[in-house]
């Protein structure tokens, strides 16, 4: 804990330092605002968006972009010959020594730098008398939009300390007025028939609390329900509501007004519709060479049409011969931009007579080809240099179908302890607007939900790292948006095959386990001289593992040694098989995120998956541990569901906090092991940030191997975020979680095993803070870990390395969750 020391002395001094550095005698500087509804605090957010002032803002409890501006000057120099005058020595001096074009040079990187403390704090928010004024008629006009017409607000302003003070606020409501009786005075017979269809749906009921948000509800649904029925003119502004209170301000009557048109409104209906593919304002005035007539829709080219009429109109919504719709309007030209083919879609119409309209679709496309170089130079643990090319084309519009192909290929190479290697790969995707299923299934999906389909492959091949694997994939995918909130995916072929060339180069690579075996021989026999872990010696270190797994003597003299050797078997069999990994899965999402700006919101998704089903039916060999193959590949054969839950609270002030909860499990069966590449790890950046990436669990195992995996995996996080100047954000964070195994293997030790809800006891807990920048296009973040609670110590398992020797550094992009 003393390790800590320097952190919170840090706090100590930048929190003595003066709030009211530069508060003028005759100001207060606010430090509290205060708001009394009815004589109760109120902390609402509501309420407090009312407020014209806010204390400066806060970061762990201080204000320190207030700090930050005061270590700058507002009162200081501007140019270079008023910072000489003030400070005449320094300027001189760089004079004298050098020239005078230096010493306005230090002048102005002086001024600069002032300026740049300045405009990345806060300045002191000093208490204004007028804006006091203001936020009382902010709240008194909330509070008569609320139903409170009586309600009345005063505010006060105290002294607390030398240059500091606080307003209080309060608001005496009375009592709210209810809506009595509603009318409605429609001039448009052709609107009032459509308004008293659905006039059951109205915000207005009678009995209800006045709200000025429930007019503005209905205002807005009756422009919705007559312009999708038709009435291209309508908008708000024939809407009026006549509210009488005169006789009992308590009980509100309503009289909803809708006026007509000089030239009376009129249902009106599409009479043709035209889309221009290649549109651009330079050539508005050509003439088009290239026309198609498709459905009724009109498609027109300057040059020749380059998309498929037939493809094309599945994203138009507009129809020739129907009712005129917004809501139509808007989903067309959201499909449209969900093409990712062109930068710009506007929809525009023209009055061909009172009743008809014309529809015009200006489509401006992207570039057909979109090449992509990037390079990267890295270093890490493992390796000591890395450089790496990636090279990326996307071909737009591929058949005329708005498909979009991309074709991806990298390498690397790199210097690692085991010597130089290099990673060579290669990705092919394509991503049709639509479903293409057999037997007319893509009936079931309309084409409002954005269905896509996703064929993609893969080939990557590792030379000196881990085994040196081949990997292989190949997949078809379906999306498709239930609405707005929900989401599904059905992944009806996830096929991957993977194989590894160096399998002698086991224990090399995986030195620990090495270590680990040099105990289990020492143990088993101290005459016995275990191979060294060089290559080529892998097939005698494992007869000597496989011998002593059999050793019913050993088990009862020396247990740890004994599930130490399982255990490393285990994984040796996991790691090195080669496996052929054909999964189905389907996915459901649930986002209730409004918009980017939206910081409250709840995000649930559940991914439920089955590999080698079909398959193992189908096959008719097996390996000799009685495992399903094809081509002697074994098939990886289990049942895998993954839960995640995450919910974001706003607590104003720019001030986050964000929670997630993940929960996954996989079972096997017909003797299958869990594939490596499909194993739950715990730790890193994304995960339980005070341990590295594959450095805990399973249960209650010390850490020591390269990598450990697991079949069941719990994690939960906490993040508290805050501004801390400009665009630098801070985080505060909790995470908790552990991987398990409920393999029920024979190979796994009592440590690592998931029995029952005691297990949950053996859960790993880290704590700690991260800085983070935000570059707009993305954000770049370092987050340190601490170790609360370690589940594999014996004794002392809470704070005992809680240290910055002990801490994880963790090097990320974007958010965590």
């Amino acid at each position: 804990m003393k390790k800590l020391s320097f952190f919170f002395l840090l706090v100590v001094l930048f929190s003595s330092c003066s709030t009211i550095k530069y508060v003028k005698e005759n100001e207060l500087l606010l430090a509290k605002n205060t708001v009394f509804v009815d004589s109760t605090k109120n902390n609402s957010e509501n309420i407090t968006e009312l407020l014209m002032q806010r204390p400066n803002a806060k970061a762990l409890g201080m204000p320190l972009s207030l700090h930050f501006y005061n270590l700058g000057n507002p009162n200081g120099p501007k140019t270079p010959s008023l910072w000489g005058k003030k400070h005449p020595r320094t300027y001189n001096f760089f004079k004298d020594v050098f020239s005078e074009k230096q010493s306005i040079s230090v002048a102005k990187t002086f001024i600069s730098f002032n300026n740049w403390f300045l405009k990345s704090g806060q300045a002191p928010i000093i208490i204004d008398d007028r804006k006091t004024k203001r936020t009382v008629n902010n709240l008194t006009t909330y509070f008569q939009n609320e139903g409170y017409f009586r309600a009345k607000v005063s505010s006060k302003k105290d002294t607390i300390s030398n240059k500091k003070g606080t307003i209080s606020y309060n608001i005496l409501k009375g009592n709210p007025s209810f809506l009595d009786s509603i009318s409605t005075s429609i001039s448009s017979t052709v609107l009032d028939s459509i308004y008293q269809k659905e006039k059951e749906k109205s915000f207005l009921k009678t009995k209800d609390q006045y709200k000025v948000g429930r007019f503005i509800n209905e205002a807005n649904r009756i422009v919705k329900l007559f312009r999708n029925k038709g009435v291209y003119h309508f908008n708000e502004n024939y809407i009026s509501f006549e509210i009488d209170t005169l006789n009992n301000y308590e009980k509100t009557n309503v009289d909803i007004e809708i006026s007509d048109r000089v030239i009376p409104f009129q249902i009106q209906k599409i009479k043709k519709v035209n889309v221009y593919t290649d549109y651009t304002y330079n050539k508005k005035d050509e003439i088009h060479n290239d026309s198609v007539n498709y459905k009724e829709l009109n498609f027109f080219a300057h040059n020749k049409l380059k998309y498929n009429p037939k493809y094309l109109s599945q994203s138009v919504f507009i129809k020739p011969n129907s009712v005129y719709s917004d809501s139509l309007t808007d989903l067309t030209r959201v499909h449209l931009r969900d093409l990712k083919n062109f930068k710009s879609t506007s929809i525009r119409y023209n009055e061909i007579s009172k009743n008809e309209l014309e529809a015009n679709i200006f489509l401006t496309p992207i570039e057909k080809y979109t090449l992509g170089i990037d390079t990267e130079l890295s270093r890490s643990n493992i390796r000591n240099f890395d450089v790496s090319l990636k090279f990326s084309l996307i071909n737009r519009n591929t058949f005329k179908g708005s498909e979009i192909f991309k074709l991806s290929t990298f390498g690397s190479y790199f210097n690692s302890n085991n010597g130089p290697g290099w990673e060579l790969g290669g990705d092919i995707s394509m991503e049709v607007p639509r479903f293409m299923a057999p037997f007319g299934l893509h009936k079931f999906v309309p084409k409002s939900m954005f269905p896509k389909t996703k064929f993609y492959t893969g080939l990557g091949i590792q030379k000196n790292i881990g085994l040196d694997k081949q990997n292989v994939s190949i997949g078809v995918d379906y999306k498709w948006n239930y609405n707005k909130k929900k989401s599904i995916q059905l992944e009806l072929l996830n096929a991957q095959y993977i194989r590894n060339l160096n399998v002698d180069n086991y224990f090399n690579v995986y030195s620990s386990e090495y270590s680990k075996i040099l105990d289990v021989a020492a143990a088993y026999d101290p005459n016995f001289m275990l191979p060294s872990n060089t290559p080529g010696n892998s097939t005698d270190i494992l007869q000597f593992i496989r011998s002593v797994s059999l050793s019913s003597n050993f088990a009862t003299s020396n247990p740890t040694e004994y599930q130490d050797n399982l255990n490393i078997l285990n994984r040796y069999n996991i790691i090195t098989s080669d496996f052929l990994i054909p999964e189905i899965a389907y996915s459901f999402t649930y986002n209730n995120q409004e918009n980017i700006k939206d910081h409250s919101f709840s995000f649930f998704k559940i991914r439920l998956a089955n590999s080698g089903n079909i398959m193992g039916v189908l096959s008719k060999q097996e390996s000799l541990r009685g495992q399903k193959t094809v081509l002697q590949i074994p098939i990886a054969q289990y049942f895998k569901t993954d839960i995640e839950y995450k919910k974001y609270w706003d607590l104003g002030s720019n001030t986050i906090l964000a929670h997630r909860t993940f929960l996954g499990a996989i079972i096997t069966y017909n003797k299958s092991d869990v594939p490596f590449s499909r194993s739950y790890f715990a730790g890193g950046s994304n995960d339980i940030r005070a341990w590295r990436t594959y450095d805990l669990g399973p249960g209650t195992r010390r850490p020591g191997l390269e990598y450990n995996i697991g079949s069941l995996k719990f994690l939960t996080s906490f993040e508290y975020r805050f501004d801390v100047l400009g665009a630098l954000k801070g985080a505060l964070f909790t995470d908790a979680g552990n991987i398990w195994d409920i393999t029920n293997s024979i190979f796994i030790d009592d440590a690592a095993k998931f029995d029952s809800a005691k297990s949950l006891t053996d859960i790993a807990i880290g704590s700690g803070f991260g800085l983070r920048y935000d570059f707009k296009f993305l954000i770049a973040r370092l987050d340190l870990g601490f170790k609360v609670h370690e589940p594999y110590l014996t004794d002392n398992r809470w704070f005992r390395n809680f240290n910055f020797s002990n801490s994880v550094l963790n090097i990320g992009i974007n958010y965590p969750f």
